[in-house]
């Protein structure tokens, strides 16, 4: 079983009194994470109960009254887990009631349905709890436990914790369309009218097809034949329940530089595949660019912490920096080339150093690492695999 690097922090805060909440995508690996945690927790002597709600008998002991709910979790033992805690009836407040109670009992949850949950964390766990995102395995996360694994296959399959348990190539496949199915079916035909799921099939698929690009609300609008507000709506929901991500642009107030332009990516390299119907080997591909670019925003995305965000940068005479990660504010800019000349600069980064100050830039690359100066930033080349491992 592999062992996530996220691991270590949710072990260490076991000893804390906040109520930790895990929230990702369906089928990442929040249950295993929650299993685990109790596993390291007995071994420690402690008392542990686990409800997985997802399970309707389990769900039907929920379906009472709020005492006996909050009553049922405090006696189940000293750390409490609770695998999709969304379905609880008013969950927050009796989570709250635990909380707030004499009884000292840590409570462990996670969710899927982000649109539920943040209702939730509106009303009444503000200061009693911490969240922890889970998205689909790293590459380098594989690695350590696959040593062989190559990056062409997490290129075509992503990061999906299921499809590390088989080397079938058609089992890999048929796996990521039964997640897919599994995400429109379950969080968001909820969301959506009926008559309108063909058209956010439609949306999905062309975020996958212009994953990387600069995408116009107005253009998908038409293209999918509904309103403007009807599709950021969509966009918003695919944000709220961790499938697709939108990233702005970097901007100092320059007038050429474009302000309100967003480029997205979905939360998986194998579930765009399955969107696109196509896993064709990385060599065979034509969007080889989008791919390494992905990879390269999901090593940033999976990697923020709170001092951190991902813009891209652009200017409107062509110039552009595939995406600038903002550390406390402070630019370092990242530029994704699948061959390099030599020690060559890219225009673009030329460009947005001489208009920013960096210490730190970029380029990664198929297979130069080595490091150059520009204008007192140091910019490091590095492979794909080196990048992937780096902690920013």
């Amino acid at each position: 079983m592999i062992k996530r690097f996220i691991f270590k922090r949710l072990r260490d805060e076991i000893s804390q009194p906040q109520i930790d909440i895990i929230l990702g995508p369906r089928q990442v690996g929040k249950t295993t994470l929650l299993k685990q945690l109790e596993e390291y927790c007995k071994q420690q002597g402690c008392k542990t109960g686990f409800f997985d709600l997802e399970q309707p008998q389990v769900l039907a002991e929920f379906n009472a009254a709020d005492k006996e709910v909050v009553n049922k979790i405090k006696s189940a033992g000293e750390v409490v887990f609770i695998d999709e805690f969304q379905y609880i009836e008013n969950a927050s407040k009796i989570l709250k009631a635990i909380f707030d109670s004499p009884q000292r009992i840590k409570i462990i949850c996670s969710g899927s349905s982000s649109l539920e949950i943040h209702k939730h964390l509106r009303e009444s766990l503000a200061g009693r709890r911490f969240l922890f995102r889970v998205y689909p395995l790293q590459y380098s996360e594989i690695k350590a436990h696959i040593k062989d694994y190559p990056l062409d296959t997490y290129l075509r399959y992503g990061g999906m914790p299921a499809l590390t348990h088989t080397d079938s190539q058609e089992r890999k496949q048929q796996i990521l369309m039964e997640l897919l199915g599994s995400y429109i079916l379950k969080d968001v035909k909820s969301l959506v009218k009926e008559e309108n799921i063909k058209a956010f099939n439609h949306l999905l698929y062309l975020l996958a097809e212009h994953q990387g690009s600069t995408i116009s609300v107005h253009s998908l609008a038409n293209q999918v034949n509904m309103s403007s507000k009807a599709v950021n709506r969509y966009l918003d929901i695919l944000e709220e329940t961790y499938v697709n991500f939108r990233v702005y642009s970097f901007s100092g107030n320059l007038g050429n530089e474009l302000k309100k332009s967003c480029k997205t990516y979905l939360y998986d390299l194998g579930i765009r595949n399955a969107v696109l119907k196509d896993f064709s080997a990385f060599s065979d591909r034509p969007d080889k660019g989008v791919l390494l670019e992905s990879f390269v925003f999901l090593k940033l995305k999976f990697s923020l912490s709170p001092n951190m965000d991902i813009k891209f940068w652009r200017t409107k005479d062509g110039d552009e920096v595939d995406f600038v990660l903002l550390i406390d504010r402070k630019p370092v800019p990242i530029e994704v080339k699948s061959k390099t000349t030599g020690l060559e600069i890219p225009g673009g980064m030329r460009k947005f150093l001489s208009r920013y100050k960096a210490k730190t830039a970029f380029i990664v690359n198929e297979t130069l690492t080595e490091e150059t100066v520009f204008n007192d930033c140091k910019i490091k080349f590095m492979t794909f695999e080196d990048f992937e491992k780096l902690v920013l």
